[in-house]
């Protein structure tokens, strides 16, 4: 085995070249599998390395788990094929034989709202007992800025005097930059970060991404200068949905189409568009204002604007039970036993991933009111969930609903026809939250139709 801290960068850029390098990931779920794939097709030996057996189970008998990822399908039949990449949940198999130790671990939050990083603590205490000295760490996952320096080293380094950073292992950063089921795209064309304890170290990291990605290595001068700057542009998206979601609501009451502003005001060069819509899900922007919130808490200050943001993004649901309230009211019927339909529970359009979906708050909030609450999404067929057993089909979903209420915008669901709709339904109430239908085709359609941000006609 090499000692990555102790090569030269001719000795390294050639250890790199014939493969000798060997990539471990600890963390192979939706971003650490395609990195670790990536690491693999570029023809260094991987190893992934997860606490879930079934997913592990699954990689070593061929079956690829993220077929909502475009283009990864074809790389993991090559990789397994030339036993470039295996998977095991012991970590013990994966660190000591490793050069490189790549974290992409979950990073969620706790149910009052604080960043847990116990994930990423309990591998470092494991790395403190299996990391080789001559090893290099790079952390991948999405942290608030000052983690690794004022806490994840002093947890690998521990207090017996075997490791000690920048003298016999390495450690740096390179945040994970890509968008659930544009993975490969995005780790094809968007730009990286590299940040590390020295410049010794973020030299290493970057001669190995730009072995194994073709985008641009961009310097941060720390840990937590590149850390920073993956927070700052996710929760500048939380923010201005926010601040669109708070416009929809206004242009509702006042007969404004959201979506005709919106398509109007992006052809101006410096707006970038965002769209509203029943809530802002995922691992990363809701996480990561929380994550900017407890920074701040812990030196004493108040992100208001962002704060403000978390509030507006987390009464959407409530929002949009009101709309659906609305429309049972012009339809003269009370929602108690009424049977309601979602469709759409993936806390984004095409993927298969409900982490933090408004869908569950809405299906919930429905339920409390005596509502009978059916769930039709594309990619979770046949499933229980939030304790509801998912519908296989659309249209038997749809006959004898009281109501439809488009929570994710999947693709199947852009070409509904309103016709379609009110002649299965039992009442033709449809609350649109994500601007996939015409409201004036619903109107043609007899459909007592309520879109968010769209006004009345």
């Amino acid at each position: 085995m090499t000692k990555i801290m102790e090569m030269n960068s001719s000795e390294l850029i050639q250890s790199i070249q014939t493969g000798k390098l060997r990539i471990c990931v600890i963390g192979i779920g939706r971003i650490g599998l395609p990195t670790a794939l990536s690491f693999a097709n570029s023809g260094l030996p991987t190893t992934g390395v997860d606490i879930n057996p079934k997913l592990v189970a699954d990689i070593n008998s061929g079956l690829f788990p993220l077929k909502d990822e475009p283009g990864y399908d074809a790389i993991f039949e090559n990789v397994i094929k030339e036993k470039k990449f295996i998977a095991t949940t012991k970590i013990e198999e994966g660190v000591p034989t490793s050069d490189v130790v790549l974290l992409s671990l979950p990073t969620p939050m706790d149910e009052n709202n604080v960043p847990n990083y116990s994930a990423l603590k309990s591998v470092g205490r494991q790395l403190h007992d299996l990391l080789t000295p001559g090893s290099l760490i790079i952390v991948e996952s999405t942290i608030e800025p000052g983690f690794v320096e004022n806490e994840l080293i002093s947890i690998v380094e521990g207090n017996d005097g075997r490791l000690k950073a920048g003298k016999n292992f390495g450690i740096g950063v390179c945040p994970e930059t890509a968008n659930p089921g544009q993975i490969l795209n995005d780790f094809e064309r968007l730009p990286r970060l590299v940040g590390a304890i020295d410049d010794k170290i973020a030299s290493i990291i970057t001669k190995i991404y730009r072995h194994v990605f073709t985008v641009d290595l961009i310097p941060m001068p720390d840990c937590k200068t590149a850390n920073a700057v993956k927070l700052t542009t996710n929760v500048f998206r939380d923010i201005n949905i926010a601040f669109v979601n708070e416009l929809a609501v206004l242009f509702e009451k006042i007969g404004i189409d959201i979506m005709k502003v919106l398509e109007a005001a992006k052809t101006k060069y410096n707006f970038q568009v965002h769209y509203p819509g029943a809530g802002v899900g995922g691992p990363c922007l809701p996480v990561n204002s929380y994550q900017m919130l407890n920074l701040a808490k812990r030196v004493n200050e108040d992100l208001s604007i962002v704060k403000a943001g978390r509030t507006i993004n987390e009464s959407m649901p409530d929002h949009v039970v009101g709309l659906l309230d609305d429309g049972f009211l012009e339809a003269k019927k009370n929602m108690k036993d009424s049977e309601i339909l979602i469709l759409g529970i993936s806390y984004k359009p095409d993927v298969k991933d409900i982490q933090l979906t408004p869908a569950e708050s809405i299906a919930k909030k429905l339920q409390i009111n005596g509502a009978r609450v059916k769930i039709y999404d594309p990619y979770f067929k046949s499933s229980e969930i939030f304790g509801i057993k998912t519908e296989n089909n659309l249209v038997d979903a749809l006959t004898n609903t009281d109501a439809v209420v488009i929570v994710t915008a999947h693709k199947e669901f852009h070409d509904l026809e309103p016709t379609f709709l009110s002649t299965k339904m039992r009442t033709p109430i449809v609350v649109d939250s994500r601007g996939v239908m015409d409201q004036h085709a619903a109107k043609k359609a007899n459909l007592i139709f309520r879109g968010l941000g769209r006004g009345k006609i």
